[in-house]
């Protein structure tokens, strides 16, 4: 990807992740932390744009978004492990894939997000509150799989229409 179209779409993917992490919060009193739709715009952008795109979206997007909202504490692990969910996609998923070969580098993209916070949550918190946000993280890593993969299929048929030879 040329330098240009790489900064304008990492752009573009880090502000569309800030804002949907922003806008559906659910927080988890436990941890401090909280439940969003933001990685599976992650996952779209790393599945449309690639691992670069994918790894600054959803590492810068998704820490810009914990800076904003009162989350700043978990900002510097945000930017890792979500950073290293859009770097698997991107890397692993390409454009051309079937669904059925996607679906597995979803589900490992989200498990990492899944796993990565577990450990944070362990070592800031304890066992016993990570434990407790383990549902609400598989939650949002399974809705994020389903809705990454309609706005993906969604983007692809627009694409189709608009890059078409008359």
């Amino acid at each position: 990807m040329k330098t240009t179209r790489l900064i304008a779409y990492s752009g573009l993917s880090v502000a569309v992740v800030t804002v949907v992490t922003m806008v559906i919060q659910v927080p988890i009193p436990q941890t401090k932390g909280y439940i969003n739709l933001g990685d599976a715009v992650i996952l779209v952008f790393a599945m449309l744009f690639g691992a670069k795109v994918g790894m600054i979206g959803g590492g810068l997007g998704s820490a810009l978004a914990d800076i904003l909202t009162g989350y700043a504490h978990w900002a510097p692990f945000t930017l890792i492990i979500k950073g290293i969910e859009g770097l698997i996609v991107g890397l692993f998923a390409s454009k051309e894939m079937s669904v059925g070969k996607r679906v597995p580098i979803l589900i490992l993209a989200v498990l990492e997000m899944v796993f990565g916070y577990f450990l944070v949550e362990t070592r800031l918190y304890g066992a016993g509150a990570a434990l407790v946000e383990i549902p609400g993280n598989l939650i949002q890593a399974g809705s994020a799989v389903i809705i990454s993969l309609l706005r993906f299929y969604a983007v692809k048929r627009v694409e189709k229409v608009y890059t078409r030879e008359v």
